[in-house]
């Protein structure tokens, strides 16, 4: 909450303003201002919001103020909250800030500092206020702030108003000239601003009573305001009573507040305190059309209007005493503040914020409305937002509201909870189909098969157990029964992990069963809004590339692109294009890919394509590798430590192109350590495939650390996984260093790798990597 402490700096009507100049902390902020950071840092009471209000409001920059709070722990809430920070000075950025995630990734912050690049002039001071910053203790925010705080942008100051010290290295801050620090020592009043200040609420007390004032309050601004309000409340003839001043604030605040308005105003105060934040146009809504602002703008010391916000800020100290006196108001007055509170957030962007109003109202009805617009696999943080609220939902809303079983089967599969997820759809199919069945049980059911069929595809991996074609065909079964409903994006948008053929085992034909699965739920994915039309095809065109079969491999990749488009599956046409890339280099064909790559940036405009900045990034990024020129990349690709914001499940792909960077680097253990990542669970070392190209990299990177026995031993393993199923592609794809390598081999003894095929791959390599030179030309 704000720290608002007196009168005499509340931004008041024209005309009606109390004010009192703090000249020496102007001065303060004036000199701090011109480093990157400042630090305002003191216990309650002591002016702090007040002091930066009143500086900011006269000293010539603009500024954006950002009132943090507990929730702001939740990064993606924080983030919403930052954008509409942004947004007060620069719309076209903010709105530019929405299209992207939270920045907890390298390459999320480099994207995110690259747009306040193209606004940011030399000549426009700009000042953030992050007000409450003791409240923060995410690291991923906290993470976020001190990196954005410190960006090298000279026009631009950060404020941060705290009761501790910030939980990043100040000391270092401090060292290099970057940090402006305020103190409690700063922010006490002076005994002759203390004088002034109660002059001008026109008390004029004894100068005992002064001294007695001064000496019990110690500066402390607040402390200062309620020995005033006791002077001005006291009897005729009553002095300064130190006693008065330290009694029960909450008794004062009673009696000169709520004891002195209308009903009216302390009903709609009391509802004002099951909101967070005030903006104006949602207390206007919640006051209806009862004329309240005149008489609530006279509380000034204790409510003001924040102009910066266009919200008003209730003082900490009222607000707790309001958040006591809710039990005023009946359950339907609060569900009707709650509701409000919900649709003001849908209005402004902030879902996790409407989300938890909707709760607090029982609105489960919009919480599903809401929810069915967020996409299949929720990122982790928002994943266990969401189950948290689920648990706490009574059993029997459940029943009356049936789509919150399949949002909760959602998130346990986006929080990789397979098991528990099959178990409760399970006893929910077996629940559902014992009643008479209903377009919306059908509906239900459809829901139901498709999510046990998800899981399956994932399952099959290891298990080699295509039952999910069964559980598919029985989705799109109840689809036809469910009265014409239509899954729409981003729900319907296939999600990819790091390969498409998902098998684990080498064994000859064991890819071929994988694709014929998939092929055989295709004619089903129509009744499921499209959810992976396309992939059979992807999948042949995957395996046609990696056993070098290239005319193939682009038949179907074009082919996949088509019904992807068709259907909107975004994630589909990326990775086939993705692969037609791949067969450019192959063929030489380097008109095609600049087209490929207008392509892929055509697909950034997507907005249901929730992955698509980060596979851009992957995908170009393997590119550039490729053809020689790694300073291309993203920073957040050429990071020794992986920060990827992708889904768990999803997880690999970029390890793989952020292992080759390091490879082109000649950061040959760097590579390795990064490969070790292959262990984590549906990565890429996850597939046979995947594995194979993590062995044929692991063996260069062994070569070029003159451990001929390592890499001779990891090649060959790379080899016999790739044999029964005749995959060769990923050797030639490593040019020049496949070539020594196998030249090596040849020189002596082969091991189990005939020579005629390393003889093959010597060749076919060499040709590759002269495409490779003449692409980089």
């Amino acid at each position: 909450m704000p720290e608002q402490h007196f009168q005499s700096n509340a931004p008041l009507p024209p005309g009606n303003q109390i004010y009192l100049e703090r000249p020496h902390i102007d001065h303060l902020l004036k000199e701090m201002v011109k480093n990157p950071v400042v630090v305002v840092m003191a216990g309650a009471g002591y002016g702090k919001t007040q002091a930066v209000y009143s500086f900011v409001r006269k000293y010539t920059a603009q500024t954006s103020w950002i009132q943090l709070s507990e929730r702001d722990n939740i990064s993606e809430r924080f983030w919403e909250n930052f954008i509409a920070g942004v947004a007060l000075i620069d719309k076209k950025a903010a709105l530019t800030l929405r299209k992207i995630d939270f920045p907890e990734t390298e390459r999320q912050f480099e994207r995110y500092v690259s747009i306040p690049r193209a606004v940011i002039t030399a000549d426009t001071k700009i000042i953030f206020v992050f007000d409450d910053f003791h409240l923060i203790h995410n690291k991923a925010v906290l993470r976020f702030i001190e990196r954005s705080i410190t960006a090298p942008f000279p026009t631009v100051t950060s404020i941060l108003i705290s009761r501790t010290e910030p939980s990043f290295n100040m000391v270092k801050l401090l060292s290099r000239g970057l940090l402006g620090k305020i103190t409690e020592e700063d922010l006490r009043f002076s005994r002759e601003e203390m004088v002034k200040y109660l002059q001008i609420q026109n008390i004029k007390p004894s100068p005992q009573a002064i001294s007695s004032i001064y000496h019990d309050t110690e500066g402390w601004a607040f402390a200062i305001h309620l020995a005033g309000l006791s002077l001005k409340n006291a009897p005729p003839g009553t002095g300064y009573v130190s006693q008065a001043m330290r009694s029960n604030i909450f008794k004062l605040i009673d009696s000169e507040i709520l004891a002195v308005i209308s009903a009216d105003l302390r009903k709609f105060l009391i509802k004002l305190s099951l909101v967070e934040h005030l903006a104006v146009d949602l207390i206007r809504e919640i006051a209806g059309q009862k004329p309240l602002f005149e008489e609530m703008e006279r509380l000034s010391s204790f409510i003001r209007l924040d102009t910066y916000l266009n919200a008003y800020r209730i003082h900490h100290l009222l607000l707790e005493y309001l958040n006591g006196k809710q039990e005023e108001l009946s359950e339907a007055e609060k569900r009707e503040v709650y509701q409000k509170a919900a649709e003001w957030c849908i209005q402004h962007d902030q879902k996790m914020d409407a989300i938890n109003y909707y709760e607090k109202a029982e609105d489960y009805a919009r919480i599903i409305t809401i929810t069915y617009t967020l996409p299949m696999v929720l990122p982790g943080h928002f994943a266990w937002f969401i189950l948290k609220l689920l648990d706490r939902i009574p059993q029997e809303v459940y029943t009356q509201n049936s789509p919150l079983y399949i949002i909760r089967a959602r998130t346990l599969v986006s929080l990789s909870m397979f098991d528990q997820c099959e178990r409760e759809l399970k006893e929910l199919i077996s629940r559902t189909e014992a009643l008479p069945l209903s377009p919306e049980l059908h509906r239900l059911l459809m829901a139901s098969y498709a999510n046990l069929g998800f899981i399956g595809i994932l399952n099959s991996t290891h298990s080699k157990d295509y039952y999910f074609v069964d559980l598919i065909k029985q989705a799109a079964h109840h689809a036809g029964l469910t009265g014409g409903y239509v899954i729409e994006p981003p729900v319907s948008v296939m999600n990819l992990g790091s390969y498409i053929c998902r098998v684990y085992s080498p064994e000859k034909e064991e890819i071929n069963r994988f694709i014929d699965a998939i092929a055989e739920t295709a004619p089903y994915s129509r009744a499921l809004g499209g959810c992976g039309w396309g992939m059979d095809d992807l999948a042949r065109a995957e395996f046609c590339l990696f056993k070098g079969d290239v005319s193939g491999a682009e038949q179907f990749s074009l082919q996949a692109i088509r019904k992807a488009r068709d259907a909107e599956q975004y994630e589909i046409e990326n990775r086939a294009l993705f692969f037609l890339l791949r067969i450019s280099l192959v063929q030489g064909n380097y008109e095609r890919i600049q087209d490929l790559f207008k392509q892929m940036e055509a697909q950034l405009d997507k907005v249901n394509y929730i992955n698509r900045f980060i596979y851009y990034d992957i995908i170009t990024g393997w590119y550039y590798i490729q053809i020689g020129r790694p300073e291309k990349l993203v920073p957040w690709l050429k990071d020794d430590f992986e920060e990827s914001d992708l889904n768990t499940m999803f997880h690999g792909l970029e390890i793989l192109v952020k292992a080759k960077n390091h490879f082109a680097e000649k950061r040959y253990p760097a590579a390795l350590a990064a490969l070790e990542d292959r262990k984590y669970k549906y990565g890429a070392g996850d597939f046979v495939m995947g594995t194979i190209e993590i062995k044929i990299l692991e063996a260069l990177c062994h070569y070029r650390l003159q451990d001929r026995e390592g890499a001779f031993a990891a090649l060959e393993t790379a080899y016999t996984l790739a044999l029964p199923n005749a995959l060769y592609m990923p050797f030639t794809e490593m040019g020049k260093d496949m070539r020594a390598l196998a030249e090596e081999l040849l020189g002596g003894k082969t091991g189990r790798i005939p020579r005629a095929w390393l003889e093959t791959v010597c060749q076919d390599a060499s040709d590759y990597a002269k495409k490779l030179s003449l692409a980089a030309e």
